[in-house]
Parts: structure tokens; C-alpha cells; sequence
């Protein structure tokens, strides 16, 4: 392919950031950090013209050195939104009086959310995004509630990328908007008492939620209740309702500890009942059917158990389901005459049907590939006979059943449509298990095509690792329209499911967390030298990617195995580790330290962070070819922590390989919203990389 339109002349130098000495000390131990100045004062307002004159000048470096990819960067997006139906529809649920479902529109960014009666009537549409977004550069929905009688609508916004949500109310019958507007909310829209009363959590200053507040319908927004506040500012509050409806439920946790609190739905000012105090490291979460708590916790068990308990004495757990070594209990979910439980058996995914009068009845919802991700999808009601399952694999597109829980029948409803078309039986798909250097066993999943070898003129060829790796969450072997566009090219497609996730229950977590964070670093470079040992793919032939805390991981093995990797892209990276857990009036630090440990107080915490922190152990060596992005709104990995990483790592890199960041300056922690402009970014990132791998096509 061409690149030769579009081109325009690369400045002689990139940008260089000032070095400003700036120190700190604790524990004894000073600290330099050159680069300190690059974070505005005035955040979470970004002000400073020196600041912004910079971040502008990445991005015009960012510009011209991926002009001379603009032609690819089209084909690849023209691909991409290829694969996306553009006019779709979700399968229609039932919820009440009404069936809903979502709608995309041919070229539509945003979706509109429809609903029409059981009992026949006409569609009505009840709220349009598409509508909403005019005008902004950034648009995200946050939550959205339909009350119980099914006749308001109350739901929430972000236009700027920063988070903070304001919520509406509207009739929906008439479009008529309530006066009722509520600023800065971080979380769900419960409705209660009748559908008199809306229950939600304002971002604090440090963009925390620490309460759980009430508003009543049509009075003024500083007149609202507040139900609970919770003092640990490491804690955060939620709130749902309980499946049946009549409890409301608040939750306060942070990574590793919670604590739940139940109100009479219909009563939201009576006194709360504190299900069970705190305990550090015990985790728990409820549900009520016919005055019996059912507690999903891991007091006696790391990988959970399921207990019960009386409301009238809710600290009292008695077990129903065991926790167990094989089975990682992930969740439940109750309805009026089974219950559900969710898991993991060897990192694939379990659904089992259970039975109230009858515990030794289990009935599983069997899937037919040996690795796949699925999970009950939207459910909403009460009393059911079937249940709605979602289910996709590396080759299998998503797709939507309902499951008939009398005689354990699949009926398939939907099937992710690929309008330019799409072969499943051109790809294999494989789950492996790599030895780490300390001997444990690390699930990796992995799709490409059959004739990849003819693709790439041999065996072997490039490859692509993914990984995330932090905060216990899974990465599951699901399926992507876009990885198509590398996996057509001759690319193996890898996902390390590696220690920090949960993908093999709790202790895998832990495996990877705090005083173990470097198993996670190790296991994804072990793993990619185990695939060049297996024949995927050669040194220097990997790309990588990560975003967030997989943008630290990025960061580390960049420092610590820069000779492995073709081509790496680091999202919103959290790179800045040790600055970031010594600054308390950052929104999420005291959230993070049960996570990372508490550099402040723990001396072993600030050294270990210090050792592995990339920012911080950036070096005079070679880099590979390095792709970042941030966000200038972005509350959970702030601007400047890309920034400054890049900055250090033009001083100090040896190469002439790129080094390009590119800060969006309307958006947040997501990049770009909307279906096809997020595409554009997944285009620049796969034509970096197929430039950098020499890959043509």
C-alpha cells in the first residue's frame, strides 16, 4: 500500500519537555523528578499555557510522524466500520409492562433507546443519545432508570470525559423534562418509595463518592437526604435494589473490604440494617427472597462462598455453597423460584442453575467450544422461566440466547451480524498454558488463521500480545471485529491471562498484587518468550498494547525486555506510580493502596513501587518503538502521568526508534466516544504498528 499522500515534514526535533529540578524525600530516600512541572496546579482545570503549549506540540509531533500513515489509517478504518452493522438493534426484554430493547441507526454514533407495550402499541422512543451528543466532542450515557411504573425516565451524562455525570428527569410519555437536574453524580439512579424518590452518589471534591443521597421529586436539589456517609476515604458507596425490588442496598468497599447496608425500598428514611461490620481483606456482597439474605463472600474461602442468613440476624452466615480450590464463585444472581451462580473452573466460564428447596439439584448451562466467555445478560425480572445468556469465543461472534430452565434449552435469538462477512472456520483458536520463570503455569489464549504461514511466507511471523493484569480483573477470550484486521494480516492474536487478573480465582489476584506486582511484569514477558519458543512468532516480531494499568505493564517490560517487542502501545498508562500513591488528594490514591500497597506509611511499599514504577526506572538504553495516549480530562490516570513518562524517556532513550504521544483534549479516561470515532484511534494504533513491524497491506 501507498502512504505516499497525506504526508507532511517531521520537525527536525520532537518536543522537549523542560527539566526543572524538583525533589522529594521520605523515608529517607530523595527522589528527583525533572518533569514535576508538567502537571497543572489548577488540575482538574488545565490552565497553565506552558503546560498546554507542550501537550500541543506532542501532538502535532504525534501528527506529522503518523501523516505518512494516513492512507493505511483509512483502509483500516474503512475495514473496521465494514464489520459494525450499522443499522442494529438489540433483542427486544421484557421488564414490566414493556419490551425494550437499543437501537443503532445507519451512521449513527450513538445509540436511541426504545420500548413499546406487551400487549401491542406503538414503538416509543424514550431516550436518544444521538440527540444528546449534538454539539459536544465528548458524549458518554452513565446510568439510566426507568421508574417502576414505567413512567419516568431519569439517566445521566458526561460531555467532557471528565466523569462527572449530571442526572435528568423527564415524563416519557410527553418528553416533558422535570425540573429536577443533579450535578456531579458518579454512580447509579435508584428509584424508591414509590417511584417518589431517586437515590444516587455525588463525586466529592477528589472525585470520590462517599455517600449515598435522596432526592425527592420536586424539591430543590440541596434539600437532598443524605442516607450514609462513608469516612474512609478509601471507601467507595453504591447503591442497587435488591432483584425482588423491596430493599434498597448500599454498598461501601474498596479493593479488598466492604460492607453492605439494607432499606426498606419503600421506606428510604428508615434506619439501615447493617448487614455484617468490616472486616479488612473480607469482601461481601447481598441479596434478599422471602425474609432470607443470601451473602456472596470469601470469609472462609478466598474464591467465595454462598451463605445465608435471616434478616431479623444478618451477621449470622450459614453456608450453602462452599468455597472451593476448583471453583472461583464470582457472583449470583436470585429470582423468585432458582438462582443463579456465576464462576470460573480453571479460568473458563460456569453458569449453573440452583434450586431453593432442593440444593443437591445443579443444573449447568453447557457451551459448545472448550473456551469462550459467557454469562447471564439482561434479566430484570422477577419471575421467570428463562433467562437471557450472552456467549462469544476468539472465532465466535457474540451471540444472544434464552435459556429455558424446564428442560435446559438453548433458543439462539441473535448473532453479532458482520456485513462484509466473516468465516469462522478460517481461524483456529487455541488456550495454552506457558511455564512463568518461577514455574507457574500462565493461561494464554490465542486465535490466527489457518493459512497464516501462507500469509507470511513461512511459519512463524508477527504477532500481537495483549494484557492487562491488575484489580483482579479477568480478560476473557472474547471475540473482536477489529483484531480482524490484524489477524488477516498474517498476525498470531495472544491474550496473556496473566497473575494481577482474576482469571484463576482469588489467588491468582493476589499473586499479582502489592508485594507480588512483579510476578504480573514477569509472567507477560515469559509469556511472550514462551510463543517465540513455540514457533508463533520471532523477537523483535511482537507488538504489544495495554491501556491503564495494562499501560504499566507496558511500561515495565518495555524497561525491563526492550529486544522482545516490534511495536508498543501504551493507553492512558498509569506510569507513574510512586507520585501518583504518594498523593493523597488525588482522586483514587487511598482507593489504590490496598492494590499497590501505601507508599506514605510503608516504607517496603515505597521501595518496592520505586523498583518496578516505569516512570521512574526509565534508563539510558535502546526502546522499542513506542505509541502512548492520554487524556486531559481523565480522572484515573491524570495527563501528565504519559507526559511525563514520555518526556523522561526522550531524554534518556539511546534509539532512533518513534516515540509519539497523542493527548486528546476533549475526552477522558475512553479516548474518543462514539462507535466509529473510537475506531479512528484502533486504526492509528493498528497502522503503528503494521509500519512498525514492516507489515504491508
Amino acid at each position: 500500500m501507498s502512504n505516499a499522500t497525506h504526508t507532511a515534514a517531521i520537525p527536525a526535533h520532537p518536543p522537549r519537555a523542560a527539566k526543572r529540578a524538583h525533589s522529594f524525600t521520605h523515608h529517607g530516600i530523595t527522589v528527583q523528578d525533572d518533569y514535576a512541572w508538567l502537571r497543572d496546579p489548577a488540575y482538574p482545570e488545565v490552565t497553565d499555557a506552558e503546560v498546554l503549549a507542550h501537550l500541543e506540540a506532542e501532538n502535532a509531533w504525534f501528527a506529522a510522524h503518523m501523516a505518512g500513515q494516513q492512507d493505511r489509517i483509512d483502509a483500516l478504518f474503512k475495514e473496521m466500520r465494514a464489520r459494525i452493522k450499522e443499522a442494529d438493534k438489540s433483542v427486544p426484554q421484557k421488564d414490566g409492562d414493556h419490551l425494550y430493547w437499543i437501537e443503532y441507526e445507519e451512521g449513527a454514533e450513538y445509540k436511541k433507546w426504545w420500548r413499546k407495550p406487551v400487549d401491542g402499541g406503538p414503538d416509543e422512543l424514550i431516550l436518544d443519545e444521538v440527540a444528546l451528543a449534538q454539539g459536544h466532542e465528548y458524549f458518554r450515557l452513565g446510568a439510566i432508570s426507568v421508574s417502576a411504573d414505567g413512567r419516568l425516565l431519569a439517566w445521566s451524562v458526561d460531555d467532557n470525559g471528565s466523569e462527572r455525570f449530571t442526572a435528568r428527569i423527564k415524563v416519557i410519555a410527553t418528553g416533558e423534562m422535570l425540573p429536577d437536574v443533579i450535578e456531579g453524580t458518579l454512580s447509579s439512579l435508584v428509584w424508591v418509595a414509590g417511584d417518589r424518590g431517586l437515590v444516587y452518589s455525588l463525586a466529592n471534591e477528589n472525585w470520590r463518592t462517599d455517600n449515598a443521597r435522596l432526592h425527592w421529586l420536586g424539591t430543590p436539589v440541596a434539600d437532598d437526604v443524605e442516607l450514609y456517609h462513608e469516612d474512609d476515604e478509601g471507601f467507595r458507596v453504591g447503591s442497587a435494589l435488591s432483584a425482588n425490588e423491596k430493599w434498597l442496598i448500599l454498598s461501601t468497599s474498596d479493593h479488598e473490604t466492604s460492607e453492605v447496608r439494607l432499606i426498606p425500598a419503600n421506606d428510604p428514611l428508615a434506619t439501615p440494617i447493617l448487614v455484617r461490620e468490616r472486616v479488612e481483606g473480607v469482601e461481601y456482597d447481598v441479596d434478599e427472597r422471602d425474609g432470607v439474605l443470601y451473602i456472596h463472600a470469601n470469609d472462609t474461602h478466598e474464591n467465595f462462598r454462598l451463605a445465608s442468613a435471616p434478616v431479623a440476624d444478618p451477621g449470622n452466615w450459614t453456608s450453602l455453597i462452599e468455597g472451593s480450590d476448583d471453583f472461583y464463585l464470582t457472583g449470583f444472581d436470585l429470582f423468585r423460584d432458582f438462582y443463579v451462580i456465576e464462576g470460573r473452573v480453571r479460568g473458563l466460564d460456569r453458569v449453573e442453575v440452583r434450586y431453593y428447596d432442593d440444593p443437591t439439584r445443579i443444573e449447568p448451562i453447557l457451551f459448545p467450544e472448550a473456551s469462550y466467555e459467557a454469562g447471564l445478560a439482561d434479566n430484570p425480572e422477577w419471575a421467570v422461566d428463562r433467562l437471557r445468556v450472552s456467549y462469544e469465543s476468539m472465532v465466535s461472534p457474540a451471540s444472544v440466547y434464552d435459556y429455558f430452565v424446564a428442560d435446559g434449552r438453548l433458543e439462539l435469538l441473535k448473532t453479532q451480524e458482520i456485513p462484509c462477512g466473516y468465516d469462522a472456520s478460517l481461524y483456529d483458536t487455541a488456550r495454552l498454558e506457558i511455564p512463568a520463570r518461577d514455574g507457574t503455569l500462565v493461561p494464554v489464549s490465542v486465535v490466527w488463521r489457518k493459512d497464516r504461514a501462507a500469509i507470511n511466507g513461512g511459519e512463524g511471523g508477527p504477532l500481537h500480545l495483549y494484557g492487562y493484569g491488575a484489580y483482579g480483573i479477568a480478560i476473557g477470550p472474547g471475540f473482536s471485529t477489529s483484531r480482524l484486521s490484524l489477524v488477516d494480516r498474517g498476525f498470531a492474536y495472544a491474550i496473556a491471562h496473566i497473575r494481577g487478573g482474576d482469571d484463576l480465582g482469588r489467588a491468582w489476584y493476589k499473586a499479582g498484587k502489592r508485594e507480588a506486582r512483579t510476578n504480573t511484569f514477569n509472567d507477560f514477558v515469559d509469556v511472550a518468550r514462551g510463543l517465540v519458543a513455540r514457533g508463533f512468532t520471532a523477537e523483535g516480531r511482537i507488538s504489544i498494547s495495554g491501556g491503564s494499568a495494562g499501560g504499566e505493564l507496558m511500561g515495565a517490560v518495555i524497561n525491563s525486555d526492550p529486544d522482545l517487542w516490534g511495536a508498543v502501545v501504551a493507553h492512558v498508562p498509569f506510569v507513574d506510580v510512586l507520585n501518583t500513591m504518594l498523593d493523597e488528594s488525588l482522586p483514587l490514591t487511598p482507593g489504590e493502596w490496598p492494590e499497590w500497597g501505601n507508599p506514605i506509611e510503608d516504607r517496603g511499599a515505597f521501595e518496592l513501587i520505586a523498583s518496578y514504577s516505569p516512570y521512574d526506572q526509565v534508563r539510558a538504553q535502546d526502546y522499542p518503538p513506542l505509541m502512548v495516549t492520554a487524556g486531559l480530562n481523565d480522572p484515573r490516570v491524570t495527563y501528565w502521568e504519559p507526559a511525563k513518562w514520555v518526556a523522561r524517556l526522550r531524554e534518556l532513550k539511546t534509539d532512533s526508534n518513534p516515540l509519539i504521544l497523542k493527548t486528546n483534549m476533549g475526552a477522558g479516561h475512553g479516548g474518543k466516544s462514539g462507535r466509529f470515532e473510537s475506531l479512528t484511534e484502533t486504526a492509528e494504533e493498528f497502522a503503528f504498528i503494521l509500519w512498525q513491524l514492516g507489515v504491508t497491506g
